[in-house]
């Protein structure tokens, strides 16, 4: 229990002091050996480098990559026409279609920034032409990148089937659909009422099936996009690592061949982002790792369950206080870095309760994504800002609306387990 307090102290000393996450989880780690942790000092060198040195995990950077490519190649934009020929023209119109949009797009990108920046840039301008408030438009984007994240493939689902549990990522995969939808609906549903009060209108345009079927002819590139990603995983033809390299090369021929927006200096962005937003993700897990080896050392995880099973045996109640304290740990850390320090913690102790690890994932995930959106680390809180040139204060005081339906949806999401694993189980066969 010493070793825990140790690197507890530690840890939030340096994120007092705004020192990056990895670096933060780093000198937790070091301190805990320098004050006689039962870790090798060159166990921290050696775990970070085979930690990184996985195949499952080159998805990460494939997903990433794939991204990028597609919004420098033209493709989110195409959805986005798309999406407003079919709903351009109810109350709110414009601001459901970043919700739907932001679906799509998470079908594509697997990351909740990455999905923030795409169509924030798109739709925000969009909005505001159309004579949407600001502090709403950007919070709405924001709040509607956490599908990026929830809608598959997902990157935080890798890292937490991978590298955490070693559950099945086609059937995370499968289980985000019912849980994205759900999110996708309850955001739709507020964004109506709210424009419906503010006296935002549509497009002002009447829906033309002709019309409609000329942006889906222009967006088939990009729709087809999950079809080959999730179809060529659970047709047995490639794994989730060789679906994200299939995307990039996919995103590729799209960008260049197909819409002929990715030009060389547009390639070279993306890739330069890429590089950037992997190498900081993987700094991350590989530190996480060590951190969650020294918890188990110290047997944090037999404390905390035995803690947990003497307040309660219901599993109902245990799961509605790990929502709450994930809801904690999401406005302070990021998810990455929460899934690989918390889910080797928590998924044992669901385990002996008979929770499915597939519902439990996907709830984790949605829950930590909340956290995005969640003052005063939330990720999507600070793409969003910079892209609509509006105060990172000013974007709190909207952001709240949002947070509350998604906290209903994941109750609903926690309370109704096959909301989550009956597609995995009709699909796969079984969701382990």
């Amino acid at each position: 229990m010493q070793g825990f307090a140790i690197i507890m102290i530690s840890f939030v000393i340096c994120l007092a002091l705004s020192v990056p996450i990895s670096i933060s989880i780093g000198c937790a780690i070091l301190t805990y050996i320098a004050t006689g942790g039962q870790l090798a000092p060159m166990y921290l060198a050696s775990s970070m480098f085979t930690t990184c040195d996985s195949f499952p995990l080159l998805a990460i950077p494939g997903f990433i990559l794939s991204g990028a490519l597609m919004e420098g190649g033209g493709l989110s934009k195409r959805l986005v026409g798309f999406c407003d020929s079919l709903i351009g023209q109810f109350t709110g119109g414009l601001a459901i279609v970043t919700v739907v949009t932001c679906m799509f797009f998470g079908a594509i990108s697997g990351s909740a920034p990455a999905t923030v920046a795409s169509i924030g840039s798109i739709m925000i301008p969009a909005m505001l032409e159309k004579g949407y408030e600001r502090n709403f438009s950007v919070a709405l984007v924001a709040a509607s990148g956490i599908l990026g994240i929830i809608i598959p493939p997902s990157i935080p689902m890798v890292i937490y089937g991978v590298t955490v549990t070693e559950s099945s990522v086609g059937s995370l995969f499968m289980g985000g659909f019912g849980p994205g939808i759900l999110c996708s609906l309850f955001l739709a549903l507020l964004v109506y009422f709210i424009s419906k009060k503010s006296g935002f209108k549509g497009n002002g345009r009447q829906f033309s099936l002709n019309y409609a079927w000329q942006k889906f002819k222009e967006a088939i590139g990009a729709l087809v996009v999950p079809v080959i990603i999730l179809g060529g995983i659970y047709g047995g033809i490639f794994t989730p690592t060789e679906a994200s390299v299939v995307a990039v090369f996919y995103a590729l021929i799209a960008g260049k061949f197909i819409y002929k927006e990715l030009t060389l200096a547009k390639f070279k962005a993306a890739a330069s982002s890429s590089v950037v937003t992997v190498g900081s993700v993987l700094i991350i897990v590989s530190t996480a790792t060590i951190m969650g080896r020294a918890f188990a050392i110290e047997k944090v995880p037999i404390m905390l369950s035995e803690a947990l099973i003497a307040i309660t045996d219901s599993k109902l109640v245990l799961l509605l206080l790990i929502n709450l304290l994930l809801l904690i740990v999401g406005c302070i850390l990021e998810t990455s870095a929460a899934i690989m320090i918390l889910a080797p913690i928590l998924v044992p102790v669901v385990l002996k309760l008979g929770v499915d690890p597939t519902h439990f994932g996907v709830m984790m995930i949605v829950n930590l994504g909340i956290g995005m959106i969640t003052p005063p680390v939330g990720v999507n809180l600070f793409v969003a800002s910079g892209i609509g040139s509006v105060t990172f204060v000013d974007l709190c005081k909207k952001i709240w609306p949002f947070i509350i339906v998604m906290i209903a949806a994941l109750v609903i999401i926690t309370l109704f387990p096959p909301l989550t694993t009956w597609l995995p189980s009709i699909v796969i066969g079984n969701t382990r």
